[in-house]
């Protein structure tokens, strides 16, 4: 089994501007991901290395859920 590609928040941000120059995924879109548990990532003292392998898989697979509605109020029973 190959190791991940783990990478710090700014050096998958930076790796990522590598592959796609145009690219506008930032590290704060990235940690959201991985604090919503999307992606893979693991705390190494107050770091937050984030599976780059995971990172390009989640960007590239087509969602299979909906979309989330927002900016409506719903009602809470």
């Amino acid at each position: 089994m190959p190791l991940p590609r783990m990478r710090l928040l700014k050096e998958a941000a930076d790796e990522m501007k590598q592959l796609d120059s145009g690219s506008a995924v930032t590290p704060y879109f990235i940690r959201h991901l991985a604090l919503e548990g999307k992606i893979k990532s693991v705390m190494a003292g107050r770091k937050r290395l984030i599976n780059f392998d995971d990172l390009l898989d989640y960007l590239t697979r087509p969602s299979s859920s909906e979309p989330e509605e927002t900016g409506k109020i719903r009602k809470i029973g």
